[in-house]
């Protein structure tokens, strides 16, 4: 079991705001997890899904950064 301690911020309009690379790092953690799930034949989980939702994760990260990328590069 991994821990993960994310830094939450409430705004006026009752949202909650994550940081960027806390969320993409979580997001690549727990793909991580359920990886090192699939390692353990006791568990008996099936590797394919294992490896597809690990990447569906980190193919989510991926697009989250690209979209802090492309607003952190905006010049208006």
């Amino acid at each position: 079991m991994v821990t993960v301690s994310v830094t939450v911020v409430a705004t006026p309009e009752d949202g909650l705001l994550v940081p960027a690379g806390q969320l993409t790092a979580l997001l690549r953690g727990l793909g991580a997890e359920w990886l090192r799930w699939g390692t353990d034949p006791q568990l008996g989980l099936d590797q394919a899904t294992l490896q597809a939702l690990a990447r569906i994760l980190t193919d989510l990260a991926d697009q989250v950064d690209a979209e802090c990328i492309g607003l952190a590069s905006r010049t208006d």
